[in-house]
């Protein structure tokens, strides 16, 4: 039986799709992508012959149409999805309408652009005694955010956070930032198209973060990190202490 499979297609490098999302959109024949969105090198990955479409241009009612012509035409459906389609992915509207029409599914996870940001600038989000939270959010735009669920409120907690879909408007999100609590001298960043090829890094504190981006042109698919987890400040777990034991490891007494 044919069935439609939501694939993330992970950060941007193509080859941080997942074995499963590449076997999936290997064998598929007909892909629906996100082509203002994701790396077009995947569909290398697609086999000849295979049917392409993409949603750039389409909207809801005719994304479902064509995944159920192709069902009812016995063939495999991959919907590629940017990043890992769990966050800001706008996959329950398409879930709800291919419900009612009956057709099988499956979700296939991916790579989220924050994990790969954090791979790339090469640190943890959770710093043990600094932060063992992580928010992410953005900002409100043409989407509204519910107010408890703003910025300047998810701040006074003053852990990690990385915000998506709000570069545009780094100014205000350092305002809220600032007045919800972080310090200016934060350290922050901001990181262009994390794991393409045309990846950039942008390092500072709240105070000059905004600056910098506006420098450096960065106005779009940027990720805005911020918290100490980002500063020079650290501390060792307790996983791999030789004094901690646990029920793999006898620990080492001290003398």
């Amino acid at each position: 039986m044919s069935i439609i499979s939501f694939v993330g297609a992970g950060p941007g490098d193509p080859e941080l799709i997942t074995l499963k999302g590449y076997r999936k959109l290997h064998e598929a024949d007909v892909v629906i992508y996100a082509g203002s969105l994701i790396n077009l090198a995947l569909l290398d990955y697609c086999k000849d012959g295979a049917e392409l479409y993409n949603s750039a241009s389409m909207n809801l009612d005719q994304i479902i149409d064509q995944m159920e012509a192709s069902i009812k035409e016995n063939k495999n459906v991959v919907r590629l999805q940017t990043g890992d389609f769990s966050i800001y992915g706008s996959v329950r509207e398409q879930i709800e309408e291919i419900k009612k029409r009956n057709l099988e599914f499956e979700f296939i996870p991916g790579v989220s652009s924050f994990l790969g940001a954090a791979s790339s600038m090469q640190f943890e989000y959770t710093v043990p005694q600094i932060s063992q939270s992580v928010v992410i959010t953005r900002m409100s735009g043409r989407t509204p955010v519910p107010e408890r669920e703003s910025i300047k409120s998810f701040a006074r907690h003053q852990t990690s956070m990385a915000i998506f879909l709000s570069v545009s408007g780094i100014d205000n999100v350092v305002n809220d930032l600032i007045e919800g609590g972080y310090k200016k001298s934060t350290p922050a960043a901001v990181i262009y198209k994390a794991t393409w090829p045309d990846e950039l890094t942008i390092k500072g504190t709240l105070e000059n973060i905004a600056k910098k981006v506006e420098d450096a042109g960065v106005k779009k698919t940027a990720l805005i990190l911020v918290g100490d987890f980002l500063g020079k400040s650290y501390n060792y777990s307790h996983l791999y202490d030789p004094t901690f034991t646990h029920e793999f490891r006898k620990g080492i007494e001290n003398d």
